[in-house]
């Protein structure tokens, strides 16, 4: 049974885009709040992989979704610097974007600090499984978090094949 079938135990997975937390030069601060979030919702999850910035956010994800997951979820590597490509790496691999869920993180981090609309991060279906990116700083995930909590169970439910409104 794949973990996306209902009644079976939906997997999760996180990847950390972060060049200097990947090469051990400080520790990653957003990787166990979304691992928290995930288990409060009842997610069963693989262990967090932290790689540096650019294709290996690509490879990562690609990884995982051999693993047939639910929801993956990245953090980082959503801003302007150059070496910021998870949108790039995650953007090929997306089936069906689904833009309100990134509109709503968007605003709702807006309305703490206007740098919120310079996040450039996706949301969107690859297979049964739904990948979104979330920005590196803590507050920036637990703003992310916060808008995906009343949506997560009713998006999961309609992509694997769900059909309740």
């Amino acid at each position: 049974m794949s973990a996306c079938e209902p009644n079976s135990v939906r997997k999760a997975g996180v990847v950390i885009a972060s060049t200097r937390a990947a090469a051990g030069i400080y520790a990653d601060e957003t990787g166990p709040i979304i691992l928290d979030w995930l288990n409060e919702h009842g997610f069963e999850t693989f262990p967090t992989l932290v790689v540096p910035d650019g294709e290996p956010v690509g490879a990562a994800l690609r990884a995982l979704l051999t693993q047939d997951p639910a929801v993956v979820i990245t953090s980082g590597g959503t801003g302007l610097s150059p070496d910021d490509k998870t949108p790039e790496m995650t953007l090929p691999l997306l089936d069906r974007e689904i833009p309100g869920i990134m509109e709503g993180i968007r605003r709702a981090g807006a309305a703490k600090t206007p740098m919120a609309m310079l996040s450039r991060g996706h949301a969107g279906a690859a297979g049964k499984t739904f990948i979104i990116n979330l920005p590196g700083s803590p507050k920036g995930v637990m703003d992310g978090l916060a808008v995906l909590d009343p949506v997560i169970g009713h998006l999961c439910e309609q992509m694997e094949g769900s059909h309740g409104h």
